[in-house]
């Protein structure tokens, strides 16, 4: 008798901790058309209230031209001042400092969040640190974020030539909801395969996400910022959404029964340290070279600035 009651006190235990397991799963979902329900975690925790709280946006880096996206927050708020100075310091060996950049404050969609973005060029592989001076209305000005930067990640490097992968497009399926995530699909976004893409003589924006099961809340607007691009430059690119889950009709809400796209994997975001499903998105040019390339939310102000860089000619009413 005392044995059933322990095995079921036991049973009732595991149930409960699978309910509220399932119950964390749900709320970490997010979509184009969701509140955001998830933040990137901070890097420290400030003894000081009025210090500055870094949270890296960008945590793959490697020797190179390199974009840089971060957070600053303070007890009282995330800082939105419109600009940051930010000067990279190499910590392995001798420590040298790298030119200071100017970093620009991007506001995320629903006017909540923001990120500072701006690009260094690492000269060597190793630890590095981001000495970042800003104007905090609440006190501190300044606040240190270490950075690990690669000899070669395993995501295509900028520079190097896409890879011709076979991504799905609308044509070969009945429903567009076997190739995306997405609740309000742009049709357009499933016509070219990356390789038809890199093959034509025309630039490419390639965003890879899943907009209903990301893991921060940028995975579904950040597909809707690569709409928003094509929208107002429909033909001087090719706009390509590649789902991170091969089988999204059959998820349903079970991240269980997911299994991640083989185009995913060819482009090595799989590889990726701790990676479950952020979206990444990269701008080709005509000759199917990797111009630039964006991990997490990249604002459709950065992308088109980025997307004006490699469009051969630019037309009177830009």
């Amino acid at each position: 008798m005392i044995e059933r009651v322990a095995s079921r006190a036991r049973k009732t235990r595991l149930l409960v901790l699978a309910f509220a397991t399932l119950a964390i799963a749900v709320a970490v979902a997010c979509s184009s058309s969701a509140t955001p329900t998830a933040a990137p975690q901070p890097t420290s925790v400030p003894a000081d209230p009025s210090a500055i709280t870094p949270v890296l946006a960008t945590t793959v880096l490697e020797i190179g031209e390199q974009r840089i996206a971060f957070l600053l927050t303070t007890t009282k708020g995330l800082i939105k001042t419109p600009t940051a100075m930010v000067t990279p310091v190499y910590l392995d060996g001798e420590g040298a400092a790298s030119p200071t950049m100017e970093a620009q404050f991007n506001l995320w969609p629903y006017g909540i969040r923001g990120s500072y973005s701006t690009y260094s060029n690492f000269n060597r592989a190793g630890r590095w640190r981001l000495d970042v001076q800003v104007d905090n209305p609440n006190g501190v000005k300044e606040v240190q974020i270490e950075v690990e930067v690669l000899e070669k990640s395993p995501v295509p490097a900028l520079g190097s030539r896409a890879i011709l992968s076979d991504s799905k497009i609308l044509a070969d399926y009945a429903s567009i909801d076997e190739i995306t995530t997405d609740h309000s699909p742009d049709s357009a976004l499933y016509r070219l395969t990356i390789k038809d893409a890199v093959e034509n003589d025309l630039p490419s924006v390639i965003v890879f996400a899943s907009p209903a099961f990301c893991t921060s809340p940028t995975c579904g607007p950040q597909v809707d910022a690569v709409s928003e691009l094509r929208e107002k430059h429909p033909d001087q690119a090719n706009y390509i959404h590649v789902e991170i889950y091969d089988n999204p009709a059959e998820i349903q809400g079970n991240l269980d029964r997911a299994e991640i796209s083989s185009v995913a994997e060819d482009w090595g975001l799989t590889a990726i340290e701790d990676y479950i499903n952020e979206s990444w998105t990269f701008i080709l040019d005509a000759d199917g070279q990797i111009d630039d390339r964006f991990e997490g939310f990249a604002t459709m102000g950065e992308l088109e600035a980025a997307l004006k860089k490699v469009i051969p000619r630019v037309s009177a009413d830009y």
